[in-house]
This record gives structure tokens, sequence and C-alpha cells, in this order.
């Protein structure tokens, strides 16, 4: 087989185990030395593969895509600077625990260093922002049998904890090639390396049981599965709108930020533990009054991510947490009826209307509020960083059927009209209707 055909099949073998591993979707900002890669990618129909010509945003759209489907989405581009523009998504994804897989096109060894165009150096690009780099070399006939592994690697290291990798693909001219048969893959379908997910259970916590405890949920986190978790042990649930959990079921508090400005409020709802999930909170008010409420502090994340800016947990735990055992009676009707005087006090302050001088422009915490309320089932909420999720995260009430996403990771403020493309295009995969 020549050497353009050798090329042509690796490529086609890494998208068909990709496709195995769970991939759906592609993101390509083309150029010349990415062609094997993007036209492997466009002739397998299993893929969803979306061309967008700025490299910048389409990190951000792949980032977006796999923010709403909780599974790596790729992101192919070609040499030189146009790798480098993917640099602040790959950031993201890192510090908010996306999976994402960038793969970016090179020269060989022997065009490097050599003022080759659009040659920089690739290798570690993105330093320790990703869970795993690999730069194997242009394939040959010989390494056949490491082909599927290297695709597989990838997504396993994108997965088992949530963040991107950085798969460097040399690739060789002439770079247009017919693929041939490609190395079998594994008989039943599955990837060539496969993660299961144990369903992790934290283990037996002393310190939980029978206690006034609260549970801080941020972006991140199992919504469904600390709603459960709270509700069995008898406490509330700080919930950030990020976190999938700040919904109408009970014990669900929206308005934290509110009432902990009140000293009387703060000192009345001061728990002796606390068990955080998921990202902090946005709100430095909830965050220094953890940090001084002297609780036991658990910090419970089934993938092991520490977030902890205030360095006030007491234990880390990776896992899901166990419900072990119930709360005093009154805990959690007490923080019930605060949550529910905050609602309406919210309302009444908004409803009043504007309130700066010289303008009838409503405030912004009312535009928050009243957005979330109107938007019907199914929504997807895309929030842009600094005030607009602040507003969101304080002012927003519970409600069921919306998602709300945000890129608080690094907590920058670009790349977000991209992410929300991405997320509409994950979208559009399950509903056609879209």
């Amino acid at each position: 087989m020549c050497p353009e055909d050798v090329q042509a099949t690796y490529c086609a073998t890494l998208v068909d185990e990709w496709v195995r591993c769970g991939i759906e979707h592609a993101v390509v900002a083309p150029g010349s030395r990415s062609t094997p890669l993007a036209l492997a990618l466009v002739r397998d129909a299993r893929l969803q593969t979306h061309v967008v010509l700025d490299e910048r945003s389409a990190a951000f759209i792949a980032l977006g895509l796999g923010k709403r489907t909780g599974r790596p989405a790729l992101m192919v581009t070609t040499s030189g600077t146009a790798a480098a523009e993917l640099f602040p998504a790959v950031v993201e994804a890192d510090l908010a625990g996306v999976p994402l897989v960038a793969v970016t096109a090179d020269r060989p060894s022997e065009l490097r260093s050599t003022g080759s165009a659009q040659t920089i150096d690739q290798t570690r690009l993105f330093g320790s922002a990703v869970r795993w780099f690999t730069d194997p070399g242009p394939p040959e006939s010989a390494t056949a049998g490491s082909w599927r592994s290297l695709a597989a690697r990838c997504v396993i290291e994108a997965t088992r904890r949530p963040g991107p990798v950085h798969f460097n693909v040399a690739l060789r001219e002439p770079l247009l090639g017919t693929a041939g048969q490609l190395p079998l893959g594994r008989p039943d379908g599955r990837g060539w390396h496969w993660a299961d997910v144990c369903e992790q259970i934290a283990p037996e916590i002393t310190e939980l049981v029978g206690r006034r405890g609260i549970v801080v949920a941020g972006a991140g986190s199992d919504g469904p599965s600390v709603t459960v978790f709270a509700s069995a042990m008898g406490w509330p649930v700080l919930a950030d709108p990020c976190s999938g959990g700040r919904t109408s079921a009970p014990g669900v508090v929206a308005a934290a930020d509110a009432l902990l400005r009140v000293t009387e409020v703060a000192e009345t709802l001061r728990p002796e533990v606390v068990v955080r999930t998921g990202a902090p909170w946005a709100s430095k008010v909830l965050g220094q009054w953890l940090a001084a409420s002297g609780a036991y502090d658990v910090l419970v994340d089934p993938h092991g991510f520490v977030r902890d800016p205030y360095r006030c947990a007491a234990r880390i735990v990776a896992a899901l947490p166990k419900p072990l055992g119930r709360a005093p009676i009154g805990w959690l009707a007490r923080w019930e009826a605060f949550e529910a005087a905050a609602q309406t006090a919210i309302d009444r302050y908004l409803s009043a209307g504007p309130r700066s001088s010289g303008t009838n422009a409503p405030l912004e915490p009312a535009v928050a509020r009243c957005l979330l309320d109107v938007l019907p089932n199914g929504s997807d909420l895309v929030v842009s960083s600094s005030m607009p999720i602040r507003d969101i995260e304080w002012f927003g009430r519970p409600r069921d059927g919306v998602c709300v996403l945000s890129n608080r990771g690094a907590n920058g403020i670009d790349g977000v009209p991209s992410t929300a493309l991405g997320v509409a295009l994950a979208r559009r995969l399950t509903d056609p209707g879209l």
C-alpha cells in the first residue's frame, strides 16, 4: 500500500474507532494539512460533522456540544497558529470538566524546526490544561495495530475525568489517498478500550448522621442524584442554576445569596455539616458564609475534582453521596420557610418597576427572573459570565424543564455565542424538528 493510502486508512480507522467509542459530533476548521482527517470524517455518515471556518469559534462550538451532551466532540484543525486558536476553549474545558478531543494536524518531524510554512511547535501545545497528550508521528503500516488504541484512549482520557485531550496528528504529503481495509475492531462493536462507570458510593461518614446539614450543588453536579440524597437526609439543597438541581422539588433553595446577606438569617441557618458537589457558586456571600460557618465540610465528586477556593474542605470523597440518616425535625422546614419568604420579597421588589434614574428600562435582575420564568419546558439557556450568570443565580427561581449552561470554568467572557451554537447543534441531533 502506498504511503498516502496508508495515511487515508489511518484516518478512516481513527474515525471508525471514535464512532465506536460514542463520538457523535465533529467540528472541523478546514485547512490543507488536516485534509485526510476531514475527508474521513465527512465520509462517515454516522457522524454529525460541522464545518466552521474560524478555529476559535469552532473550538467553543465543540465545547458547547460536549457541555450539552456530556460526551466529547472532536475538534479538528490544521497545523500552525490554527491549532493555537483552540487554547481558550481547551482551558475552559479543563476547568469546567467538559470532555473534548482536540485533534490538531501537524507536519512530520522532518519539517519541524526548519522554517516550513504553517509550522509551530505543537508538542504539548496546551500544557497542563489537557488530561492526556499524544503525538505518535506519521502512520506506517507496521503501526496499524496501535491505531484503534490511540483513538479509544482519547475518549477514555476525556471522559473518565472529564476534560480535554490533545491528539497531535502528523501527516505527510501527498495528503490525498484511498483508504484500504481497516484494522479489525472489537467484534461486539464496542470501542477498543472501554471504561465502565461504576456506581460508586461514598464511604460511611459518621459526621453526617443526624446533623443539621446542607448540600451546596454547583455546576457539574448530578442534579437528580443530589436532590435524592438531600431529601433522604432531610437537608436543603442550595442549588446553583447550572447544577441541574434547581427544580421545584421540596427543599430546593435558590435565594441563598439574598438570605445570607441578612445577619440574623445567616446565623439562624448555620449548618453543622456541609456537603458540596460541583463547582462553587459565583456568590461570594455564600462562599464566605460557608468558610466562616465552622461546619464539617465534605467535598464530593465522582471524578475526584477538587474545587475548594476557600480551602475549607475537611474531607474529599471521590464518589457519589450515600444517604446515612435524617436531620433533626424542623431543620429543613426552617430553610423552606426562609426560601419562600425570600422569593416573595424578590417578586414584590422587582414587580415595582424600574428604579434607574432617567430610564424606563427594567432592572437586569428582573429581566433574568422573567426570562427564566417564561422559557418553555425543554429549553436550554446559555448564560454569559460576569453579571448575567449572577443575575440568574441570585434572582432566578427554581423551576423544572430548563437546562441552564454557562462557561464558568475559567469564567472567561469569550466564546459564549459559539458555545451556544454548539448547544443548539447538540439539541438538533436529538430533536430533528429544531
